[in-house]
């Protein structure tokens, strides 16, 4: 902002000068016109500075209300997020039964939530789907089936219509050790179920969004 008013001043010093000279340098020039031209280039810096003030006052207005919007989305659905260069990592209760990769009923409200986000906020945004396994079973078949919860994830955030311009990529961890949740942890039934899960990347660096949420503090 500091750069803005330097730049101001020297534009506003410069355009007065022009006129001043104009007036020496032209005998036609009457005093009246003199300070008609100033009034105007007065009134042209004023309009400028009402319209910076309103784009700046919207933006505040966006980050303020991103911010109320992803405090509540972690509280109501115990949603932990990572703040990354130029992304947002969102840990959701998504989780899997055992050698499943059908998605749960009771997940669904968390991904509208979480879809809701993406329209208003990163419209343009590449969401990155991340899947994981639990330990049980092969190395590669739980990088297969960790794929398999992602495209399922990716498949119901598109179909639903509600992101609409945002783009999607898949990507799987399988049962990478240091990516798991309880280390070593797995089914059959109940247990491992935290390793069983996808993770969502907000990857809003080059995405045409109104509210960067690099300038938030997020904790």
């Amino acid at each position: 902002m500091a750069r803005y008013w330097t730049s101001r001043s020297t534009i506003a010093a410069g355009m007065l000068a022009t006129v001043a000279v104009a007036s020496a340098c032209t005998p036609k020039v009457t005093r009246d016109e003199f300070n008609s031209e100033v009034a105007k280039i007065r009134e042209e810096m004023q309009t400028g500075d009402q319209q910076l003030g309103t784009r700046v006052d919207s933006v505040d207005s966006r980050l303020s209300a991103l911010e109320q919007e992803l405090a509540a989305f972690k509280s109501e659905y115990n949603v932990s997020m990572e703040k990354m260069k130029g992304a947002i990592k969102f840990n959701v209760p998504v989780h899997f039964d055992f050698n499943e990769a059908a998605l749960r009923e009771t997940d669904r409200p968390v991904l509208d939530r979480f879809a809701s986000v993406v329209q208003e906020y990163y419209p343009n945004a590449v969401v990155t789907v991340e899947g994981f396994a639990d330990p049980a079973g092969s190395r590669s078949y739980n990088q297969q089936l960790g794929m398999r919860r992602a495209e399922a994830v990716r498949d119901y955030l598109t179909s639903n219509g509600t992101i609409t311009n945002a783009s999607f990529r898949t990507v799987s961890y399988g049962e990478t050790a240091d990516r798991q949740v309880v280390p070593g942890a797995q089914g059959p039934g109940d247990a491992g179920l935290e390793n069983r899960r996808v993770a969502l990347v907000i990857d809003y660096a080059s995405a045409d969004s109104t509210a960067q949420a690099d300038q938030m503090s997020m904790k």
